[in-house]
This record gives structure tokens, sequence and C-alpha cells, in this order.
């Protein structure tokens, strides 16, 4: 079974239990703009009034995992600089004969990169160990960091469930009632953090932890959403990439509808390799061909729907949890035999407590009720301040049927995402007008040719929207490639990372 950590690298999945937020964080209704960014949006030098918190020192101490630990600080609102502040925690494993830092992102948005960077440790070879130091941070409203909360955990629970019918106006009437709950909720709970913690903002307090850490350029591994903030900050500073690896790719310029389908039909497809395999052995629980047991499926997450599954707990299994349950183990291949066994219970079984437990591991829910972090809350959070999509209803039921078309098994729990964020309480902020970072180093984008979470044709785009990215392809299966145990991928990204070698484009492993 996968553990808690197996969760934390990841483009948070489109769920219609959380409401199919396909949008990650970049989704707008129509594509951006990629003119050339003007002059005032471009960063050179910082302006006179944040050169305080570009001066600031890091006071490291030591804390847990022998690593060292700071604060620093940063504007609330970076267009009111002599305005209220909050704090980033920042963390650093330090190498053997330092020559630069290595700041790391797990992506989400809304997972800790603090927590990454015990893994990191031991994924990353021995010449990076010796010449750069990891540093991981929890981006603004996220973990350690000033960070948003919005509802209790039972509330939460409540919200994870959920069912979205967003074809009826009933059902839409139910989500906009519960999502504005939750919207509410934020709003009281955080305060005006909940209308700053946007990617752009977030990119800018990178570029301070930057200049803090005495780098004049920025050497930085992202993954999943983390290359979406990776990219936001080439854009935001071309001048200041060092060496900058975006594994598992999402491209800042895609739609709504582009993220909503190409995310469908990455899980649909990691499914589908996921059922090839399972029917060679003799412990599957499915029958008949592949279209057959994929049909088994999905008449599994129907029927949850309708009606939820007993678990064993006071809790029982709706089509979200169940759906959840499903996808978590398509992250990576290794965790297929953990969907074996909680498909098994379900099918055999009428027992949905395995893909409960599934679904709760990847929601940080511990097995007493409690979330162990702010990940979920914060995933929207981040992604209603970064966009939204159009809520009217045609709208959406033209997005839903596109899905459908691609993803007949899974179509339902990627459809109708705009009804999340249609009453927010703050507003979404203006995307940058471009992602082309002009002029910046060589940028290597990494795609794996399976991958559910970010689909590997949004890898070939971000590597053409950047105007100095350089694709890396690994072929295979699971979510992001250097943590797959392939070592020409590690390689490659290895000798980048260290030597600033640009692996020839078409290089695939």
């Amino acid at each position: 079974m996968p553990t808690a950590s197996t969760s934390s690298r990841r483009a948070r999945i489109g769920l219609t239990g959380i409401l199919a937020l396909t949008l990650l964080a970049a989704g707008c209704t129509t594509a951006k703009n990629q003119s050339t960014v003007p002059t005032s949006t471009v960063q050179t030098a910082p302006s006179a009034d944040l050169q305080t918190f570009y001066d600031q020192t890091l006071d490291w101490t030591s804390c847990d995992n022998g690593l060292q630990c700071a604060d620093f600080t940063v504007p609330l609102d970076y267009a009111d600089p002599s305005g209220a502040t909050i704090t980033i925690a920042v963390a650093r494993s330090r190498a053997s004969d330092p020559q630069a830092s290595m700041v790391i992102n797990p992506g989400g948005p809304g997972s800790s990169g603090i927590d990454l960077i015990s893994s990191m440790e031991s994924e990353v070879g021995s010449d990076v160990r010796r010449t750069l130091d990891i540093v991981g941070f929890d981006p603004r409203g996220v973990g350690q960091s000033t960070a948003v909360s919005c509802v209790s955990d039972a509330k939460l629970d409540e919200i994870l469930a959920f069912d979205v019918d967003g074809a009826t106006e009933a059902g839409r009437a139910a989500a906009e009632a519960l999502f504005t709950q939750l919207g509410e909720g934020c709003l009281k709970r955080t305060g005006d953090l909940l209308g700053h913690v946007d990617t752009i903002s977030s990119a800018k307090d990178m570029d301070v932890l930057r200049a803090v850490l005495g780098d004049e350029t920025l050497t930085y591994l992202g993954f999943s959403y983390g290359t979406d903030l990776g990219a936001t900050y080439a854009a935001l500073f071309p001048a200041r990439v060092g060496r900058l690896v975006l594994d598992g790719a999402l491209d800042p310029t895609l739609t709504a509808t582009e993220l909503a389908t190409g995310q469908a039909e990455g899980f649909e497809n990691a499914l589908r390799a996921y059922v090839t395999d399972c029917l060679t052995s003799s412990s599957c629980p499915l029958s008949g061909s592949v279209d057959e047991a994929m049909a088994q499926i999905g008449t599994l997450l129907d029927k949850a729907r309708a009606h939820p599954m007993e678990t064993g707990t006071d809790r029982a299994l709706t089509g979200s949890l169940a759906f959840t349950g499903v996808a978590l183990p398509l992250y990576a291949q290794s965790y297929w035999p953990a969907l074996t066994d909680a498909l098994t219970l379900a099918l055999d079984q009428q027992d949905g407590s395995g893909l409960l437990q599934l679904s709760d591991i990847y929601s940080d829910r511990g097995s007493d009720g409690a979330y162990s972090t702010n990940s979920m809350v914060a995933f929207w959070s981040i992604n209603c301040a970064d966009s939204r999509d159009d809520a009217d209803p045609d709208a959406m039921e033209a997005q839903a049927q596109e899905i459908k078309a691609v993803a007949p098994t899974v179509w339902k729990f990627f459809a109708y995402g705009a009804l999340l964020c249609e009453n927010w309480p703050t507003p979404a902020v203006d995307p940058l007008p471009s992602y082309a970072a002009a002029g910046a180093a060589p940028i290597l984008v990494v795609g794996t040719t399976n991958d559910p979470a970010t689909p590997y044709s949004w890898a070939q785009k971000l590597a053409e929207t950047l105007d100095s990215g350089v694709l890396l392809t690994r072929e295979g299966e699971g979510h992001t490639a250097y943590s797959s145990g392939n070592a020409c991928i590690v390689k490659a990204v290895d000798a980048f990372l260290v030597d600033g070698t640009v692996p020839a484009e078409g290089t695939t492993c």
C-alpha cells in the first residue's frame, strides 16, 4: 500500500467530490495571449520599496530530520509592499560542498516543499548532493507558512464526499450552496491572505527566496503544479533563470477545457493501462476484454454515486471518494497492486473500505478523522485565486460532452469544475500576458508518455511555449519522471542541474 508520503508530488486530480478542479492553476476560459511581456511586467532589479525584503538575512536553526529551518518575510500584496506582511517557511539539506541552492516544489498546488526534502535527499544523484543545497519552502497559504484555513475536518469530509450533479438545476444549486459555504469559511478563517495566494505572488516570493539564499540565478526542480510555478517565475524573471527543471509539466496557456479534457483523458488512459495489466493476473477482480473490464469499473463508480457503499465505518464510499481511491494508485505503477486489492474488496465483497483508505491517503486524512495538512483547502484557494471558468450551464454541459468523448469511464469526475470558484469571495488575479520567458537560459521540460495527471502533450506544449524550452521524454507509466527509477532521466537531469548540460532535443528515455 502507498503511504501518505506518496501523495505529496502530484497535480491534484479534478474530482467532482472536490468539484473537478482541473484548472490546477492555469486554467482560463480563453488561451492566454502570447505577446511580448511589457517591460513593466518583466522584473530586472527589485524596486526600492521591495529592497528591504531582498536584503533579509536567514537565521538558520536546526530542525527535524537533520535539516536547517528559517522563515523570511514577504509582502502580503506586492502592489502594496509597505502594507501587511506574511511569513514563508523554508528548510534546507546542506550539500557537502555547496556551490548554490536548488529550490524544489512538489506540486499540488497546496503541497509542502519542506516535506519533500527528505525524499529528494535519497533520489538525487551524488553530484547534486555534493554541490547543491536542497531547499524546500511552503508556498504562501500552505503548511508552515502563513496558511489558509477554511472549514472543520467534519465539513471537509462532507465536501470531499460530495457527488456533484452538474447536469441538473437541483444538482448545480446543491453544489453552489456547499462551495459557497467553503469559500465563506475560507474568508472568515483566513482573512486578507485568501485573495493573495495566487501563483504569480508565489513566484515573486520565490525570487525573494533566491536572493536571501545568496544566489544570483535560480536553480529549481519543480514537479507537477510546480512546473506552473516555475514557468511563471521564468516569465516574470527571465534574466534570473539559472537551471530550471519542470517535471510533469503544466502549460499555463492551456484553456480550462483543454486542462479538464487532457487530464480526464490522461486518467482514462492510465486506468486502461492498469486494467490491461490486471487482466493478465489470476488475482484480478476484473474479467473479459479490456473494454468490458473498464465498464465494470465505470459501473462501480456509478453505483457508488447512486448508492454509497458500506465501508465498515460511519463513512460511506461515495462516487467521489471511490474515484479518488481508484485514481491515487495510477500515479505510479508500483501502486497498482493496492488498487487491485481495493477493487477486489469492492467488486467481490461490496466493501468500500479499501478505496476509502486510498482516498484518505490522497487527501492526507488520518484514521482519527483529522487532516494532517491543509493541502486540500490550499489547493482550492490557490486555484480560485488564479482563475475562473465559465459556470454558465450550457458552457459547462458542452465541456462535459467534450470530456465524455475522450474519457467515457471517468468523465463525470472532471466535468462541471467551474461551480467551485463561481461564488468565491475574492477575485482572481489577471494572468500574465506571456509565458515565453524571452531571454531565459535553457529550461528543461520533462514529460512522461502515459502520465495520468499531467499528460505528455502538456509537456510538449510547455516546451514550445517557452522560448528556451527543451523537452526530455520518459516512456512509461505514472506521474512525473525524475523519481520513477529511470536511470536515463536521472542522469540527464542531474547533468543539467550540476553542469548545465542540456540534453539533445528529442532525447527519450
